[in-house]
């Protein structure tokens, strides 16, 4: 695991090339704090840092073949680096290291391109070839980790952190509008759009090759499902599930350093947790977050997972006064607005880790995505069980069973429950049926918006621009595997993998590994029909069948709670006045000065927040999101926001 930037093109000065890549590879030193190295050719650069998990001895990049062909720089792992070394050995390949770089860069020489096919892991990369003077970006599948290019005076530049571009003279931070209403409409900006005006993002499982100062994009890899009518039969498959996972975590507890695991206290990163635990040699190293606040807490499922395991455990407590400590780095971090906090206590134990002197953690993130595991998948299910009646008197509430810990619903009428999830709002065929309500929820926080961003957006609508991007294949789909579809396209790499995973990691050089999104596990669930994941109202079923007899049952059975940390209340509440910052960034003349949000309004959001403790979504999702949109300029920005909207690409999601 590590960073890299670098450079294809003639418009940056040779002389000038080592300092550049030196200081692009310290904005980002913190993804790899265990050495740095740079290279150069013509028209080409790369610099690297390093994060020494395979290969501690011989592992150093930007790394050149023996023949002087070939130069890559990358972040990642390839987990299944140790067949493809024996695969390419009887190629007639020789090595001069044990590092998995040595194995991609060899497979590419053999393969080029098609290399890609054959990788198992998570990864971005640059391939240079001096022959053909290409130049191959990539990035994994899932989109786990970043790539970030520009270009700027006829040279392409490319980073894994954005924060790497900004030290190229000549490109600065400007944010772009469309991609701050994407946030505030989707949670995330629509890739390759990011929060940076004319800054783009690598989609996951997309290449790019530079040949003679011409770019050309293309996906080797895409998320398929089968049409409705053709899924496969559901048939217990929870042992080949299973056996499945179990071979994930194998290869993911690769390193020449111990690998450990977060431990939420849910079923996915327990049952990782479980099945990572006898493969580790010296046993396994387990670590948590807790709260104060009895509504995000977890701790006693933790202890019970973790004491069942026997697994060494530590946990750290993440209060709202760290969240808002910690929460400007957060943004410097996550280099894009987000509408929760809960990457803060993610950003803390990461720091716990690497007080521990460790690296590698194992996590369950994916699992929702991949097996149906969020309420918007019951919820969508639910919507369209009573639209078929709209005038039931008794199916919404069904809407009871899916929210448990909003004891205010269990008091509401049919007719209040029908209203609250827009029962009758919204068309079932409408191809983002399943996220509309959410999308209407987030949306309404753009009350906050100045009259110059509402003139500067004028008629632009990020629901339909995402609508308008799905693959031609999107309306074959069962409804469960389209909802599917745009959380696992849109939001698990756009604030997910990132804003809570990769970059919280990262902040502290500690390497995240995601078993549940093994792209064969990936591509297994998604041929499941819709009822071995979700069968009637109980999510994750196979997950949960898979799961008996290495969990207790009281884990493999209950209810998900969504992960969630404090938001408004942990700038607001009591004690919180040290924070000059924050009433700084929301005082009436920043805003004022930022010219994204209405000064006024935004006042009276802050009074309303220091009086009492906000419960809705809408004003908690505006609070945060107006602080960290502040932040960003604050933190990035160098100019006045823009005032015209750059056009969007036509590149489908």
């Amino acid at each position: 695991m590590c960073g890299f930037a670098g450079y294809a093109g003639e418009g940056f000065g040779a002389e000038h090339a080592p300092q550049l890549l030196s200081a692009m590879g310290q904005a980002i030193a913190h993804r790899g704090p265990d050495g740095h190295g740079i290279w150069t050719g013509p028209g080409i650069g790369l610099s690297h840092v390093r994060l020494s998990i395979v290969g501690l001895s011989d592992g150093q990049q930007p790394m050149t073949s023996a023949d002087g062909r070939y130069t890559i720089a990358f972040n990642g792992e390839i987990f299944n680096y140790v067949e493809l070394r024996d695969e390419l050995k009887a190629r007639g390949a020789t090595f001069r290291t044990g590092s998995d770089t040595e194995v991609l860069l060899q497979l590419y020489a053999f393969d080029g391109e098609a290399c890609l096919q054959k990788l198992n892991g998570d990864f971005a990369f640059a391939i240079w070839d001096a022959a053909e003077r290409r130049l191959m970006l990539a990035r994994d599948r899932m989109g786990v980790r970043p790539l970030f290019y520009t270009e700027h005076k006829g040279t392409l530049y490319f980073a894994s952190e954005v924060k790497a571009l900004l030290t190229v003279p000549g490109i600065e931070a400007e944010l772009d509008p469309v991609a701050l209403d994407q946030i505030f409409t989707l949670w995330a900006p629509i890739t390759p759009r990011t929060a940076f005006r004319n800054i783009f993002e690598l989609e996951p499982g997309q290449l790019l090759v530079r040949k003679n100062a011409t770019n050309r994009l293309s996906f080797y890899w895409t998320l398929d499902f089968p049409d409705a009518g053709e899924c496969a039969a559901d048939t217990d498959r929870s042992e080949e599930l299973r056996d499945l996972l179990a071979d994930a975590v194998r290869l993911r507890m690769r390193a020449d350093v111990p690998v450990g695991s977060y431990l939420s206290g849910g079923l996915d990163s327990s049952l990782i947790s479980a099945l990572a635990a006898p493969m580790a040699p010296n046993g396994l190293n387990t670590f948590s977050v807790t709260f104060d606040s009895v509504e995000h807490d977890e701790s006693s499922f933790q202890q019970q997972v973790a004491s069942a395991l026997g697994t060494r455990h530590r946990s750290i407590a993440s209060s709202p006064e760290t969240i808002a400590a910690t929460f400007s780095d957060i943004i410097r971090f996550t280099e894009r607005p987000i509408l929760r906090t809960a990457p803060a206590p993610l950003y803390t134990l990461a720091g716990l880790v690497r007080e521990t002197g460790m690296k590698v953690v194992l996590t369950g993130e994916g699992a929702d995505e991949v097996f149906a595991g969020y309420d918007i998948f019951r919820e969508a299910k639910v919507r369209r069980f009573c639209a078929r009646q709209p005038g039931s008197k008794i199916r919404p509430h069904l809407f009871r069973k899916l929210y448990p810990y909003l004891p205010g619903l269990k008091k509401q009428s049919a007719e209040y429950l029908s209203a609250f999830f827009n029962v009758s709002g919204t068309d079932p065929s409408d191809p983002i049926f399943s996220h509309r309500p959410r999308i209407k929820s987030t949306a309404a926080a753009k009350i906050f918006y100045s009259a110059d961003l509402r003139d500067t957006l004028g008629g632009y609508d990020a629901a339909e621009e995402l609508s308008a991007r799905l693959p031609e294949r999107f309306g074959h789909w069962h409804p469960l595997h389209q909802a599917q579809y745009l959380e696992t396209r849109l939001l698990l790499p756009g604030y997910i993998l990132s804003s809570q995973g990769d970059r919280m990691a990262m902040a502290h050089g500690i390497e995240g590994r995601f078993p549940f999104l093994d792209h064969r596990l990936v591509e297994f669930a998604a041929r499941l029909s819709p009822d071995a994941k979700l069968k009637g109202l109980r999510e994750k079923h196979i997950l949960r069948e898979a799961a008996k007899g290495l969990l207790p049952d009281s884990v493999i059975e209950r209810q998900k709670q969504p992960y969630r940390a404090p938001d408004s209340s942990s700038f607001t509440g009591p004690g919180m006045d040290e924070q000059a910052y924050v009433s700084e960034m929301l005082s009436e003349r920043v805003v004022t000065a930022t010219g994204m949000f209405d000064p006024a309004a935004v006042s009276r959001l802050y009074g309303k927040c220091r009086k009492q403790p906000v419960a809705g979504f809408r004003d908690n999702a505006a609070f945060v999101g107006i602080l960290s949109t502040q932040l960003w300029v604050g933190n990035f920005a160098k100019k006045q926001p823009v005032t015209e909207i750059s056009a969007p690409s036509k590149s489908s999601l």
